[in-house]
């Protein structure tokens, strides 16, 4: 339970603490907004890893150079935990808006940071609302900002991955981002076993090769969230073996 009091207590402090930081950002925005938005996600990168260093959490990172380095992607990851938001953001390059569900739009000086970082909030119930905020992902793509969906649309309360929602990778169709394939494995050990304790565990990320929606043929092409599902799964089944 110490881990877990410690890991609140960081994120209240540093919610609090960083607010002078909105206004050097916003300075530094009057001269250089990449510079801005570099600073600005770095920042919240480096809270999201003393979160994972609090919470014993043993990473290991493979596939970093699968990430292309001269265009924006999709990265679309399996959903376990609140960790695979948490580690995604510490590892994922500056800079990478996640698309993330409405409550978190609530919670006082995070959500600044979440809006300062490109995120977007889905409702899941107003998909009139939801397909406004897919349309803004694209255009976020298209001015060179990565961006993190999870397809499954909520954490998985078994362990088991679910069907991915088509809908989340019309960002890559329509914009013809590639797709990088980000699996999560053993995130669920960390916290939803045993909520609300945090404890210690060793976690596997693996990047995959992009995939170029263009090039996929029949099944795959009428259904790319089930392609890309199938190459997480067989991933995840790979890294479990290594834990």
């Amino acid at each position: 339970m110490l881990r877990t009091i410690l890991a609140i207590t960081f994120v209240t402090l540093f919610l609090i603490i960083s607010i002078p930081i909105w206004v050097i950002l916003f300075i530094v925005g009057l001269f250089s907004k990449k510079a801005k938005d570099i600073i600005g996600y770095k920042c919240v990168a480096w809270a999201f890893g003393v979160i994972a260093f609090i919470s014993g959490v043993d990473y290991t990172v493979n596939g970093y150079e699968n990430i292309p380095k001269d265009k924006s992607v999709l990265f679309v990851g399996n959903h376990q935990s609140f960790f695979d938001v948490i580690l995604g953001y510490h590892i994922c390059p500056a800079v990478t808006g996640f698309l993330s569900k409405k409550t978190f739009e609530k919670i006082p000086l995070l959500n600044v940071w979440m809006y300062m970082n490109y995120c977007l909030f889905l409702t899941r119930t107003d998909p009139r609302t939801d397909l406004k905020l897919i349309i803004k992902a694209q255009e976020y793509i298209k001015a060179g900002i990565n961006m993190f969906v999870f397809p499954e649309g909520t954490r998985s309360k078994t362990g088991e991955m679910a069907e991915f929602h088509e809908a989340s990778l019309k960002i890559a169709v329509r914009t013809g981002a590639p797709v990088v394939p980000v699996c999560f494995t053993n995130t669920r050990n960390v916290l939803e076993t045993h909520t609300p304790r945090i404890k210690k565990a060793k976690v596997i990320i693996t990047f995959l090769p992009p995939v170029d929606c263009a090039t996929l043929e029949g099944e795959n092409k009428k259904r790319p969230g089930a392609y890309v599902r199938s190459l997480i799964a067989t991933q995840l089944e790979a890294d479990a073996k290594l834990l």
